[in-house]
């Protein structure tokens, strides 16, 4: 039996069971004060930010602005940036990219 190809029907059924069970047995993850802490102070780094940012111009603001609001709603993600990257994420709508330098030599 346990060689049999299962219908689409039984497979989907079989998922549904094994996430159930996968749920049920999840333990839940607990933060320390300082990784609170530090959480916290991001979130207000990142909210001051894009409040800054709201009257600014430019064609690299809006995918800073983005990129910071992607940052807020991702917050229980696993894979956060590490602190170096987040900094420049803030400051990112704030610093013009610097100029394209064309072919061209001048002759």
């Amino acid at each position: 039996m346990a060689n049999q190809k299962l219908t689409p029907l039984q497979e989907l059924e079989a998922q549904r069971r094994a996430a159930a069970e996968a749920k049920a047995n999840r333990v839940p993850r607990t933060f320390s004060d300082e990784e609170k802490a530090a959480r916290k102070e991001r979130v207000a780094k990142a909210k001051d930010a894009l409040a800054r940012s709201v009257g600014l111009k430019g064609e690299h603001v809006a995918g800073a602005r983005t990129a910071l609001k992607k940052y807020l709603q991702n917050l229980n993600d696993p894979h956060q940036p590490d602190d170096a990257r987040f900094e420049l994420l803030v400051e990112a709508p704030f610093k013009s990219p610097p100029k394209k330098r064309g072919n061209s030599r001048g002759f």
